[in-house]
């Protein structure tokens, strides 16, 4: 039932067995073994044989051969390895009693002391004079004619301190340490050795296969190691020059679980953060994969956990998108213990800040204010910044109820938070009542620029619409807006408080005739974030060239009574994947590069002046960032489903992107280009290119 196992597979261990019953945490071995011989012969004898020794379909499970890998290793990692992948393909089917029971009956066909506890075991080593063969019945390695001396191993942990809020504020220029890199949201890495003059050089240092499924999760490096959180909730830590796993978290999912890619982890002292797909916060330890400490969301029934978390003074936060009536929320949870600190409504209830801004709807129907993407942390102000989308119940909000208000805050929003108490400093909402699904719920980048002559902190967000909205950092106050210019609902922006005027006529509903406008409510810009370069001003953004037609129907995507279907625009070119550079302090767009295939995946900048990017026909580019030439292309055998992350060990610069096709960005877009299909074959997988 075991079969060939990795030393460094990590897992729920000392949690997994203080969760699953009082036998495990203070029952001795003995006292199991009667049920874990009527369990093993029920689920295990077959393949593994009656007496543990091996059978015809997998190895032994006791003596020279399987202590040669599980030796020394606490029997928590047996356990973990147990629950969480066998039987094959059924892992996590039995009970947790039961799975105890069988690492016990393990343990004791391997001569560990019966009379200890299971929290207390580990797997006895491999005696010195052994000669393990292999699960094959095959011979071994012989003791008598040694092979040579191997070359050691680096350990890349073992000069290994905690992160601290200066380092994700300020990363040294090798590491990725946060979404976007940093706290600030910039997607900018300062490193030059690859430069527009070398690019073309780029080849595969090395890859690594990833479980199947949607993976949008942009990895983190820390000091020569690579973090990937992968499809169904696996996280893999890699030597970041070379590939080699150094570890692997497996978490084991409730059945029926709908599992949900997430764009982020996050780092902080010792600790791994993730955010799961059965509502659960918890952390890692960043040295071994092993659990630290795990927490269910409070009040997170009915909702979708796909953002990430963001961790800052000390505080995990973390959003949560949903359809349900009361909306969206965001959760903070302490990071060194896991306790609940607070939870925030997006959408704004009676007698609170916003809540008389629901055209008279009662607050057990105020549905949207999704939060689907993570947030940015601003050091200088203390303040955590996160989006919140839009609403898909726009019926109710769409016609103003005489004497209310229907801005419908705080969907389309900006919130500004004391990341400790949960303070809300200040909001600034983008767009109100939005009535076509496009949201403003992207990634916030913190910067400073110079406005009207002078320096100032800003924050940087945009909507589908393609519209940059600049407000100030400390107080929310409106500054500017730029248009990357495909949008034709926004006739005019108050250039006093930014609030934005749609055309009328392009007002949707099932009593009104079919709308045709652009953006697509797919965007347009969506959560593939943009880099910025704060020393030229320059924000960098890729978007889709799509536009749709709002037809009215009885029940509709939206409650208004409308369905959406793309369209090309009126005067489209073919060329559907836009790639613009925007200077932010004068909104203006300095050049677009445009092709066929639409992107899929964010935007990286780095120091030389390059831009790196992905789309949906499997290439990986790069661009010149002062004109938008294409500079370099490559192939791979999946989708570009995150954002390209660049990094440095041992002085020398690498260059990531992750596969695994399944993220929301891409759907409806194969149909646009019909001569560049999808892979009918799934996969997924990192990999890392470098100057040959």
């Amino acid at each position: 039932m075991i079969g060939r196992l990795l030393l460094a597979s990590a897992g729920v261990s000392a949690l997994a067995l203080a969760a699953s019953g009082n036998a495990q945490q203070g029952a001795s071995l003995d006292s199991q073994l009667d049920a874990a011989r009527t369990a093993y012969a029920a689920n295990c004898a077959t393949c593994h044989g009656a007496d543990l020794s091996g059978g015809q379909f997998a190895g032994t499970l006791k003596g020279p051969v399987f202590l040669s890998t599980w030796g020394e290793q606490p029997a928590g990692e047996l356990f973990d390895y147990i629950s969480t992948s066998m039987p094959p393909g059924g892992g996590g089917r039995l009970d947790a009693e039961t799975y105890a029971a069988l690492t016990a009956l393990v343990l004791a066909e391997n001569g560990v002391d019966t009379s200890m506890t299971l929290a207390a075991a580990s797997v006895p080593a491999l005696p010195a004079d052994a000669e393990a063969g292999n699960e094959l019945g095959l011979p071994g390695i012989s003791s008598r004619y040694p092979f040579p001396e191997s070359p050691p191993l680096a350990d890349p942990f073992a000069s290994f301190t905690p992160v601290t809020e200066e380092m994700l504020t300020n990363p040294a220029p090798e590491n990725w340490m946060a979404w976007r890199r940093g706290h600030e949201g910039q997607g900018f890495s300062p490193l030059s050795q690859i430069t527009p003059e070398n690019v073309g050089d780029l080849s595969i240092a090395w890859a690594q296969a990833l479980p199947v499924g949607p993976t949008m999760s942009e990895p983190l490096v820390r000091d020569g190691v690579m973090y990937v959180h992968a499809y169904g909730e696996e996280v893999f830590a890699f030597d970041a020059a070379t590939g080699r796993q150094l570890w692997r978290y497996r978490r084991q999912m409730p059945e029926g679980t709908l599992m949900q890619g997430k764009k982020t982890i996050a780092l902080w002292d010792d600790k791994l953060i993730l955010a799961t797909s059965d509502l659960h916060v918890m952390a890692l330890d960043a040295r071994t994969g092993r659990p630290v400490w795990d927490v269910a969301i409070p009040n997170a029934q009915d909702t979708r956990s796909n953002g990430g978390p963001l961790v800052a003074d000390g505080v995990v936060m973390v959003g949560l998108a949903t359809q349900r009536a009361g909306g969206g929320l965001i959760a903070a949870f302490d990071a060194d213990t896991g306790a609940h600190l607070w939870n925030f409504d997006t959408v704004a209830k009676s007698g609170t800040l916003g809540g008389n801004t629901w055209n008279a709807v009662p607050d057990a129907e105020r549905k949207g204010g999704s939060v689907w993407t993570s947030g940015s942390y601003d050091a200088e102000t203390g303040l955590a910044l996160w989006g919140v989308a839009q609403t898909y119940d726009t019926g109710p909000l769409r016609d103003l109820v005489p004497g209310e208000n229907n801005d419908g805050l705080f969907t389309n929003s900006t919130l500004a938070f004391e990341p400790r108490t949960g303070k809300l400093v200040w909001y600034f909402q983008h767009m109100a009542n939005d009535q076509y699904d496009l949201d403003w719920v992207f990634e916030r980048v913190i910067a400073d620029i110079e406005v009207d002559g002078q320096p100032r902190r800003v924050v940087i967000t945009g909507g589908k619409e393609g519209l940059f909205d600049t407000v100030d950092a400390r107080t929310g106050e409106y500054i500017s807006t730029a248009d990357m210019g495909f949008q034709t609902l926004v006739t005019a922006i108050d250039p006093e408080t930014g609030r934005k005027t749609p055309d009328p006529a392009l007002l949707p509903g099932r009593d009104r005739d079919a709308v045709f406008m652009c953006p697509h409510a797919g965007g347009g810009r969506n959560w593939s974030p943009s880099a910025f370069d704060e020393s030229s001003a320059m924000l960098f953004i890729n978007a889709r060239d799509t536009c749709m037609e709002l037809r009215p129907v009885e029940g509709g995507f939206l409650t208004s009574g409308v369905d959406i279907f793309f369209s090309a625009p009126a005067d489209s070119d073919g060329n559907f994947g836009i790639l613009q550079g925007i200077d932010m302090e004068t909104g203006k767009v300095m050049w677009e590069h445009r092709r066929r295939a639409p992107y899929n995946a964010g935007v990286l900048a780095t120091g030389s002046g390059l831009l790196f990017s992905g789309a949906m026909d499997r290439e990986v580019l790069a661009y010149d960032q002062s004109t938008g030439e294409e500079l370099w292309r490559s192939a791979l055998t999946g989708v570009p489903n995150a954002s390209p992350i660049t990094y440095a060990v041992d002085g020398k610069q690498y260059v990531a992107f992750v596969t695994g096709m399944g993220n929301p960005l891409a759907f409806g877009l194969p149909n646009f280009t019909p001569e560049t299909p999808l892979p009918e074959v799934n996969s997924a997988a990192v990999y890392v290119f470098a100057l040959d």
